[in-house]
């Protein structure tokens, strides 16, 4: 039963991830608010890539779902694994955090009002909120092997560091901000916001390796025993 359930969601959470992003690269040329898809078009989102991120780990896990056995030692189920533990989990709660947090202190910092006439207020909630009762879901239904520390940081680090290269270019190629809310910041600020975010993603990563230890701590240890 555990194991169609986790069928279940993971083709259910795949497909679900598939239409929104289907239904936000549809929007790509109609006549949205000036900035909004210039330069890089719905690419330059962290919102959008994490939308992209979500589906690409439910898809693969959809497909590991159909390899026979429990073969936990595979390439694919560690590259699972390791884009939900890493990646997914850690990136998609930042996501839903940062972005509430700034449109309850001024929405127009992060998502003005002149964009809920082009994106009416359930593709928001599907890209905003909507990824961390999914996220939970998947905590729940299996457990996740974690990788060491210091590698999970330093692949975050490489990611975060080419994330805020991609849109310092967008910035200095056509002079608009990504997010409005970076142009209210410094040069300094800007690096100042990029290192508390990245710290804020750290305490995701951590939050998620406690949340699958607590709940899988026996699956864990009988996938490590199999593995010595």
């Amino acid at each position: 039963m555990t194991s169609i359930l986790r069928r279940v969601y993971h083709i259910t959470a795949f497909s679900w991830y598939a239409f929104i992003v289907k239904s936000l690269a549809a929007k790509d040329g109609e006549e949205l608010p000036p900035g909004i898809f210039v330069y890089g078009g719905p690419w330059k989102y962290l919102t959008f890539l994490n939308l992209l991120l979500q589906m690409s780990f439910f898809g693969l896990a959809a497909v590991n779902d159909l390899q026979p056995g429990k073969n936990t030692e595979s390439t694919l189920h560690r590259c699972k694994d390791l884009l939900f533990s890493v990646f997914a989990f850690p990136v998609g709660m930042f996501v839903v955090a940062l972005f509430w947090s700034i449109f309850a202190y001024d929405r127009e910092l992060v998502y003005p009002a002149t964009i809920d006439t082009f994106f009416p207020p359930w593709i928001n909630h599907a890209m905003h909120t909507l990824v961390l009762p999914i996220l939970l879901g998947e905590v729940l239904v299996q457990p996740h092997v974690y990788p060491q520390t210091k590698h999970a940081l330093a692949a975050l680090g490489v990611v975060g560091f080419a994330y805020l290269f991609w849109i310092v270019w967008v910035y200095l190629s056509v002079g608009i901000w990504v997010y409005p809310l970076l142009g209210h910041f410094s040069t300094a600020g800007v690096v100042g916001f990029f290192f508390f975010n990245m710290s804020v993603v750290t305490l995701f990563y951590v939050l998620g390796d406690k949340l699958n230890r607590h709940l899988w701590s026996k699956d864990l240890n009988k996938m490590m025993a199999k593995a010595m």
